[in-house]
């Protein structure tokens, strides 16, 4: 068994309802394993240190013990995902310019940012897999399997909300 870390945040369905209430019922469905954080009106974060056979196992089954404990409430984001230069830094236990300096030096198969403004984004999971195969950086095979399994609930997620012949007619586009 190995360990995974992660964060789930979800919306609670009644933003008016004092999130410690659910504290307790959380603890009761299994995840006791997590800190749990209420300071957002409306909203409850968990950040799970939870040990199973797979990063996909880690992450079903605290998705199911959270609905357990409160049915309605809706994920809004699973992390870590979306990353800038300061997040991955602070992830390889590196320097923030040691990153840059990496992206920066060999552009040809960096993965593109999410957002590529004065302070960039990408997914984690894209980065990590460019770091091993291409800088021969070491990592540890857990975040590289916990950053693949939430960039792809994460997208899952947003991708319900797409218009379905929109989607197909990008798809032949890109």
């Amino acid at each position: 068994m190995k360990e995974y870390e992660f964060t789930l945040k979800f919306k609670l369905q009644d933003c008016n309802i004092d999130p410690d209430i659910y504290i307790e019922k959380l603890y009761e469905s299994g995840c006791d394993d997590a800190l749990i954080g209420t300071g957002k009106k409306g909203y409850i974060g968990l950040n799970f240190i939870r040990e199973s056979s797979s990063a996909y196992e880690a992450i079903v089954s605290a998705l199911k013990d959270v609905k357990k404990a409160i049915p309605k409430a809706s994920l809004v984001e699973a992390s870590p995902d979306l990353v800038g230069v300061t997040d991955v830094a602070n992830l390889l236990e590196c320097t923030r310019q040691n990153i840059q300096k990496l992206i920066s030096k060999d552009n040809s198969h960096c993965p593109s940012a999410v957002y590529g403004g004065a302070q960039s984004i990408w997914h984690l999971a894209e980065l990590l897999a460019w770091l091993v195969e291409y800088k021969e950086y070491p990592i540890d095979e857990s975040l590289v399997e916990i950053a693949n399994i939430t960039m792809n609930l994460n997208m899952a997620k947003q991708s319900d909300i797409l218009d379905p012949k929109l989607q197909e007619n990008f798809k032949t586009l890109v």
